[in-house]
């Protein structure tokens, strides 16, 4: 499912023009983005949970050459869904 997708089924479940649809979508994303970004963690309940976890500076390898090279250290984002989305999604 693409974003367009995603928002033509938004706005049918919720009964909400398109339009509408995706300003919703478009403010749940950057709303994410910007608490994330902060250092935040966002928790829906029975969803999952949204946070930024932090990566260690490590050695790896160019996959071409076998060079060794250093990856500095980063932060990434990280989902966790909760427990009812993984019983929905295994449920047979």
């Amino acid at each position: 499912m693409n974003k367009t997708e995603l928002v033509a089924a938004i706005a049918d479940k919720a009964e909400i023009s398109k339009k509408d649809a995706e300003k919703a979508l478009k403010a749940f994303t950057d709303t994410v983005a910007a608490q994330l970004k902060k250092g935040d963690k966002i928790q829906l309940v029975g969803f999952g949970t949204f946070e930024v976890t932090k990566r260690a500076a490590r050695e790896g390898r160019n996959p071409q050459t076998g060079d060794v090279m250093k990856i500095s250290a980063s932060k990434a984002p990280k989902f966790k869904a909760g427990k009812a989305l993984k019983d929905l999604v295994n449920k047979k």
